[in-house]
């Protein structure tokens, strides 16, 4: 992995676990002022310790190494998918049956967190598999496509420099090819459709 983009990475995980960690350390502070019930704060660190965990599991897989043979379980998938829209502006219907293989669910995972990009109004990301394509479609109450961007995936751009938030978009050409993927995407008025 190129250097500036492991940077990139490690950044992008970094700021994404530090809003979870530190409501932990906020609900314990207030744990240590409180005097007899202490429900509300246990629920705080509860939520936000599922939180950080379903974030390190969803990062295991989108950013981790992923040989041909590995599975993951739907189940799993349901359980980080659900963790990760607690509380969020961002629903998941995620309709794949079975156990997936690895590499697939790693690029599903990363083209989930472009599609989030371009909802800044939260809205719906729904994946399903149309024959052996996979299909997402996100809709919201408004859609923002970074054109240049989305571009970028399709016919990557040398020395297109992106940012620690747009690390996806860096990866999924790569991750996309070691899956044997082509991407296609077009834009809606209230949707974005991605298939590969």
């Amino acid at each position: 992995m190129h250097p500036d983009l492991a940077a990139l990475v490690g950044s992008r995980i970094c700021h994404d676990l530090i809003s979870p960690i530190g409501a932990i350390g906020n609900g314990v502070e207030l744990l240590a002022l409180t005097d007899g019930d202490t429900n509300a704060e246990m629920d705080l660190i509860s939520e936000s310790v599922q939180n950080a965990s379903a974030r390190i599991r969803y990062f295991r897989i989108a950013y981790g190494a992923a040989s041909e043979e590995q599975l993951v379980s739907r189940s799993e998938i349901l359980s980080i998918l659900a963790s990760s829209a607690r509380g969020g502006r961002i629903n998941y219907i995620w309709q794949v049956d079975g156990d997936q293989p690895r590499r697939t669910v790693r690029c599903a995972l990363l083209m989930l967190q472009a599609l989030e990009a371009s909802l800044p109004l939260g809205g719906d990301v729904q994946v399903y598999l149309d024959a052996d394509e996979w299909v997402m479609r996100a809709d919201g109450p408004r859609i923002s496509v970074d054109e240049l961007l989305w571009d970028n995936l399709l016919s990557p751009q040398v020395g297109y420099q992106h940012t620690a938030a747009q690390v996806q978009f860096a990866l999924l050409p790569s991750v996309l090819a070691e899956a044997g993927r082509k991407l296609k995407f077009k834009q809606g008025e209230n949707h974005l459709l991605v298939r590969f």
